[in-house]
C-alpha cells in the first residue's frame, strides 16, 4: 500500500459549526458539521482510502487485508489502536468523562479512552473544562450533577492557538464554546455525559445522560497544578506533544522539506496549518495523510503536521 490521503466520516452533532468545510477544505454533507474523523477504522466511521490501487476502499477493510501496513507495534494491539478527529465546537460539549481499558472491557464490551487536544484555533476569551479544582465524594459529584452545581467545582481553563492538552481516561473535561481541536485518542466512541445545559436533540428529546456510571469512573480529586501536557522540544522544528502507550503526536514545523521515515510502524500526517505536498500528494490546512510503515513521505512547503503513531 502506498502512502495516501485519507477522505474523513463526518458528524453532524448539534455544538457543531461551518469552520470545517469552509476553511479547513472538507467536503461534509452537512450543514453543521462538528467533527470529521480523520483517521478512524471505528465502525461508527471509517476513513476512506483517497489515492492509488485502493481508492474507495475504508482504511480498516484494507488493514485487514494487510495487516503489515501498520508495522510490528500497531500489529501488537487487537486493534486499530488510534482515532484522530477534527472538531469544531460551535457551542460548548457535554461535560462528560471516558473510563479506562478495565471498566469499558468489563461493562461496555468497549476499550475505554485516553486523548489529547491540539487547539488548531480559539475565539478570544475560549476556555475549557480540564478536571476539577478540588476534590470531592462520589455523593456530592452525584448531588452537583443532578442540581445544577457543577460549575462550582469544575476547572474551566483559558485556551489560545497551539496549547495542547493529556486527558487521561478518568478525567472530567469539555471543550468550550468558540475552539476548533485536533483530538488524537484511542479508538474507543465510549463517553459518559454528566451535564449537557439540558440541550435537545433535533427531535425535541433530552439527550441522556450517565451520572451514575461517570461516578464510578471519573477522578474526583482536585487537578494537580502544572502544565497540561509534557511537552519535549525534539529538534528545532519538532515538539512532542503526548506520549503514552497508546499513541504518540509529533508537531512537526515545514518551511521547505522534511522527511518522514518509519521502519516499524505506521504514521498518520495531519496538517492543521499551511499548505503544500506530502509525497508528492496535495496537502492543505484539513489533509490527513496515511504512511504505512515502511513508506518514505517527503513533506515540502510552508506548514504544521502532526504526525501521530504507537
Amino acid at each position: 500500500m502506498n502512502v495516501t490521503r485519507l477522505e474523513p466520516a463526518y458528524k453532524n452533532y448539534i455544538w457543531g459549526g461551518t469552520r470545517l468545510n469552509s476553511e479547513y477544505n472538507k467536503t461534509s454533507p452537512y450543514d453543521i458539521t462538528a467533527e470529521s474523523w480523520e483517521l478512524s477504522c471505528h465502525d461508527d466511521g471509517l476513513s476512506i482510502i483517497v489515492d492509488g490501487e485502493h481508492k474507495g476502499k475504508s482504511l480498516k477493510e484494507v488493514i485487514s487485508k494487510n495487516p503489515d501496513i501498520l508495522g510490528e507495534n500497531g500489529k501488537s494491539f487487537d486493534f486499530f489502536p488510534i482515532l484522530i478527529k477534527l472538531i469544531d465546537a460551535a457551542d460548548k460539549l457535554s461535560v462528560q468523562v471516558h473510563p479506562d481499558d478495565s471498566y469499558a472491557l468489563a461493562n461496555e464490551n468497549s476499550y475505554g479512552k485516553t486523548e489529547m487536544w491540539y487547539v488548531m484555533d480559539a475565539e478570544e476569551g475560549a476556555s475549557l473544562v480540564y478536571g476539577l479544582k478540588k476534590d470531592v465524594t462520589k455523593e456530592e459529584f452525584l448531588d452537583l450533577a443532578k442540581n445544577g452545581g457543577l460549575n462550582d467545582i469544575l476547572n474551566f481553563v483559558p485556551v489560545k492557538k497551539g496549547d495542547v492538552f493529556f486527558i487521561r481516561s478518568g478525567m472530567i473535561h469539555a471543550i468550550g464554546k468558540g475552539i476548533l481541536i485536533a483530538e488524537i485518542q484511542q479508538n474507543s466512541n465510549l463517553t459518559y455525559r454528566v451535564y449537557d445545559y439540558d440541550r435537545r436533540d433535533k427531535e425535541g428529546n433530552l439527550r441522556p445522560l450517565h451520572t451514575e456510571k461517570a461516578a464510578i469512573v471519573a477522578d474526583l480529586t482536585k487537578i494537580e497544578e502544572g502544565g497540561f501536557a509534557d511537552i519535549k522540544q525534539i529538534s528545532e522544528n519538532i515538539r512532542r506533544l503526548s506520549e503514552c502507550k497508546y499513541f504518540t503526536v509529533d508537531e512537526i514545523k515545514v518551511d521547505g522539506k522534511h522527511t518522514i521515515k518509519n521502519d516499524d510502524i505506521f504514521v498518520c500526517l495531519t496538517v492543521v496549518s499551511g499548505d503544500g505536498e506530502i509525497a508528492g500528494l496535495e496537502a492543505k490546512a484539513g489533509t490527513s495523510i496515511f504512511v504505512p510503515c515502511g513508506e518514505t513521505a517527503e513533506i515540502c512547503g510552508k506548514m504544521t503536521v502532526l504526525a501521530s503513531y504507537v
